[in-house]
């Protein structure tokens, strides 16, 4: 399906990345958000409440991040693309209703532009140690995606994946964007409506008086109603059969809670997204995400310049993580050297990974700004010893 040309401001734009998020998801088809403004997460949703009333759409300034989180899954379940945009700390207070529409298994996207942490921390400075609390923030077992832009142009580009993912998949997804990629700016292409394609709300078939709200029919996805439209179901955030009904059972847990992991592990191959360059006959690999991998660059280039035989993987989505990946390179290479703007949260998943065929460095930095280059080729040349 292509997307509402309302939504969609073609040709080419500077637009710092927060602005290419809010264009993004516009052109998704969003047309509900719910935020509580807060740096540097604020430009999103100021552009979005200038042009929604452009197109239908609807932007409401909450009272706080509990509540916009609430508002988003209410939203959704009425049939609408919905959003909402945080940092850190507001991330932190919105788990709790992220845990509720993963039960839910209600569509919906998070936009979190990482700062420096904890707690306050540094409100204007970049930050990338939110990726841990993208995956494990909510209780419980559950699976999500989250995606890691590198640029205006893909904070656009990948905005309007998160969006299809979330629709595909009914899970929330996280859209784990960065100050520096925020307040970037950049050319940015928009397209032409009819060249963006959007997957649209797949709403159900079967007849109102047979509905079952989490009744799946081999692909471990419920058909969705929409609120309102005359369909009687019951969904809450317990344990719940088919119809929704709360059931307090080990046995109704295991079914429940197995089919909300299997349908994204089952996907892994079709959700999974990285970009690769020579890696094959390589000593070394970084993987990278977000700003650091441009950052990265730099680093790489001298450490090629010293002869060391340099590959990247720069993950795009993050979660799911790469696995079978990580693994297949970890049997070819000495080591991986994983620059984070954290004291290193995804070198752990690499290092899980590599399961001793490979060493996992960590090049950590503590956020308010990027790395120097010259540590990154350092670790490379440790590396590659």
């Amino acid at each position: 399906m292509k997307t509402d040309p309302a939504g969609v401001l073609t040709g080419a734009h500077y637009l710092d990345g927060d602005f290419a998020c809010g264009e993004g998801a516009m052109a998704a088809g969003c047309r509900f958000v719910a935020g509580y403004p807060i740096t540097p997460s604020t430009e999103v949703v100021e552009r979005i409440s200038r042009r929604f009333p452009m197109m239908g759409g609807l932007f409401i300034q909450m009272e706080d991040e509990l509540a916009s989180m609430a508002a988003v899954v209410g939203a959704s379940w009425t049939g609408t693309k919905s959003m909402t945009v945080t940092i850190g700390p507001g991330f932190r207070l919105m788990m709790e209703n992220i845990g509720l529409a993963a039960m839910m298994e209600t569509p919906c996207v998070v936009v979190n532009v990482q700062r420096g942490g904890p707690s306050t921390g540094l409100p204007t400075m970049v930050g990338q140690a939110d990726m841990m609390q993208a995956r494990w923030g909510s209780h419980g077992d559950y699976e999500l995606i989250a995606l890691s832009p590198q640029s205006p142009q893909e904070a656009f580009d990948l905005t309007i994946d998160a969006f299809n993912l979330s629709e595909l998949y009914r899970v929330p997804v996280m859209f784990m964007m960065d100050e520096c990629v925020g307040h970037m700016t950049e050319k940015v292409v928009i397209p032409a409506a009819e060249e963006i394609d959007i997957v649209p709300r797949a709403l159900t078939h079967q007849r109102p008086g047979e509905y079952r709200p989490y009744k799946v029919n081999g692909n471990l996805i419920p058909e969705f109603a929409r609120a309102g439209d005359g369909y009687r179901f019951h969904t809450t955030g317990l344990t719940h059969d088919e119809r929704g009904y709360p059931v307090m059972s080990s046995q109704c847990q295991e079914k429940c809670v197995h089919r909300l992991l299997d349908k994204i592990k089952v996907n892994v191959d079709k959700i999974t997204r990285y970009d690769e360059e020579k890696t094959d006959g390589a000593d070394v690999v970084l993987v990278t995400y977000g700003i650091t991998s441009r950052v990265a660059r730099m680093g790489i280039d001298l450490a090629r310049k010293k002869g060391v035989k340099v590959g990247v993987m720069r993950l795009i989505v993050v979660w799911p993580f790469p696995e079978k990946r990580i693994r297949e390179l970890a049997g070819k290479i000495k080591a991986f050297v994983v620059p984070e703007i954290n004291f290193g949260q995804i070198v752990l998943e690499v290092e899980r990974c590599a399961a001793g065929k490979a060493s996992a460095i960590s090049v950590p930095h503590a956020g308010g700004g990027v790395h120097n280059p010259n540590d990154i080729c350092e670790a490379i040349l440790r590396a590659a010893k």
